[in-house]
């Protein structure tokens, strides 16, 4: 099974903390339309798999119009085939939720929404310049629940320097409150070229704190699951069972095509992205062949995105497949190094099953760094 990922380049304006290819700005909405349409067309038998998900990411998906939206979906469904129960997401900022929009989302086949909600307090909003209020994210997520959408994720940001443990606390409270079955929770990061970084460096916003950071990651780990909430992955909680399929494939490796500009695709071997320019991204769309970078994965780097994506969900590294997927020397390297985090207790075994521990997870990226594998160790 694979997935497919749509990228709509265009936002109504730029978060302060944003690094994604997106533009503020509606040129060439149509004419992007038109090029993805052909996109689609040109490359749709690039996956000989049916499509388990449909993703749609931005940039602000919900922009799009109905009948942009309209035109995409009927060309997807005329060139893929699609698991009849297929994962359909749709990114949605509170402000563009409507009754009309969310009509035309099930006209559509959409059938999960994830809203980038960041926080439910103003002031955290406003250090974000997000466009919508917290009272509007709260009236988003209940018009949709009224409107026969539950399978619902929302998005949080923690380490604000104007938050508080208690803000962030009542941030995860909100969410249990309104009955959400996903959630994702982001770290800030201070991005090289984006906004927050100039506002920082010119002392016009207050920076991040590693200790904020640190403090509300444990909030979050000790809240959720008070609350009932699965950490399937480092950043990803769920209820009943309501895992984000697109995103879960993409952590077990499986293949996914990305289409519009800055998406990035796998076949297995091969990763590909597409350039990061709209224009650029349209006029080589029409000239037949979308403009783009690959590389071939050698067997050094499918070693250490198994273990990157492996340990950081519940599911872990079987450490039995190491050996015989990546031979004898990456399999002695493994067993050596998680060992040493074994006898730490920053990572723990069940037969041959091998996961971080609730203190492993604070160090995860570098428990993770630690068991990659190099060129000059081969």
């Amino acid at each position: 099974m694979a997935g497919l990922y749509i990228h709509i380049p265009f936002c109504r304006r730029k978060c302060h903390y944003c690094n994604f290819y997106s533009l503020a700005s509606v040129k060439y909405f149509d004419k992007f339309v038109d090029a993805l349409q052909k996109e689609i067309k040109q490359r749709a038998h690039e996956l000989d798999e049916p499509l388990q998900s449909i993703y749609f990411g931005g940039g602000t998906p919900s922009m799009l119009e109905e009948r942009h939206l309209s035109r995409i979906m009927h060309t997807i469904f005329s060139h893929f085939t699609i698991l009849q129960d297929a994962e359909i997401t749709f990114e949605v900022n509170p402000e563009d939720i409507t009754e009309a929009g969310l009509q035309s989302f099930h006209n559509h086949h959409i059938n999960r929404l994830s809203l980038g909600i960041q926080s439910f307090y103003d002031r955290e909003l406003q250090y974000l310049n997000r466009i919508h209020s917290a009272q509007t994210a709260i009236s988003a997520v209940e018009l949709a629940q009224k409107k026969g959408f539950h399978n619902i994720s929302i998005d949080l940001i923690y380490g604000l320097p104007n938050a508080t443990a208690k803000s962030w606390e009542n941030n995860l409270e909100q969410v249990f409150k309104l009955n959400v079955p996903h959630l994702s929770c982001y770290a800030l990061t201070v991005e090289p070229q984006t906004a927050l970084a100039r506002f920082i460096e010119k002392g016009q916003l207050e920076n991040v704190s590693d200790e904020a950071f640190e403090k509300q990651f444990e909030i979050l780990i000790k809240k959720t699951e008070k609350l009932g909430y699965q950490q399937y992955e480092i950043s990803n909680f769920c209820r009943d069972n309501f895992y984000a399929v697109h995103n879960t494939n993409y952590w077990f490796g499986k293949k996914y095509l990305g289409l519009g500009p800055s998406a990035h695709s796998f076949d297995g071997t091969t990763r590909q992205w597409n350039v990061a320019h709209l224009k650029k991204y349209v006029d080589s769309v029409n000239n037949g062949q979308v403009s783009a970078e690959s590389e071939t994965l050698t067997l050094i780097d499918h070693y250490n995105e198994f273990v990157m994506m492996r340990l950081r969900t519940q599911w872990g590294v079987d450490s039995s497949l190491i050996s015989k997927r990546f031979g004898q020397k990456m399999g002695a390297h493994f067993t050596s190094i998680a060992s040493k985090y074994l006898k730490s207790g920053h990572l723990k075994k069940s037969g041959t099953i091998i996961r971080l521990s609730e203190k492993g997870k604070f160090i995860s990226d570098g428990i993770i760094a630690d068991l990659f594998f190099t060129e000059e160790q081969d």
